[in-house]
């Protein structure tokens, strides 16, 4: 079964068709710029092994705006943001994830899940390769959109620091 890589220190994800094997696919990303923990509130990307518990925006447009998970109607442009420069902006597509191992990322104060933390679109400008999101890993909308098509709900994730 595939499996995802979310490699924080060089700010890559990477796809695997299994264990063991080379990566299939590659590509750059943000991670947190609060660094990596696992606390609640703490905005910063949760390490160990994960699941995608669920995808979400099958079907929507490239840079559909997503508020709680829920698409806003809106579609993403630089005077959007500018209308709302405080937003932190979900695009495209959300691959929401779950921790595996109860006390480093699940349950209690650092269940990932209930800390909302995803891999999703960002906007076309914001640097990928630089630590700079509020705790999930942000992608370009077009990786995010080849990601989702390429992996089931339970894929494992294994975010390294």
């Amino acid at each position: 079964m595939a499996y995802i890589e979310v490699d924080v220190a060089h700010q890559r994800l990477r796809l695997f068709e299994r264990e063991g094997a080379r990566a299939v696919w590659e590509t750059a990303i943000a991670t947190a710029r609060n660094g990596v923990g696992e606390r609640y509130g703490s905005y910063q990307t949760p390490r160990g092994l994960h699941l995608v518990r669920a995808k979400i925006g099958a079907g929507a447009p490239r840079g559909a705006v997503f508020v709680g998970r829920r698409p806003t109607g809106e579609i993403y442009s630089p005077a959007l943001r500018q209308l709302h420069p405080q937003r932190d902006w979900v695009l495209t597509r959300i691959l929401w994830l779950s921790g595996l191992t109860v006390g480093q990322n699940r349950l209690g104060d650092v269940d990932t899940m209930r800390r909302y933390i995803y891999i999703h679109g960002a906007p076309d400008e914001d640097p990928m390769g630089v630590p700079s999101s509020h705790g999930c890993v942000k992608m370009r909308n077009d990786d995010v959109l080849q990601l989702f098509e390429r992996v089931p709900a339970g894929t494992r994730v294994h975010i390294i620091a």
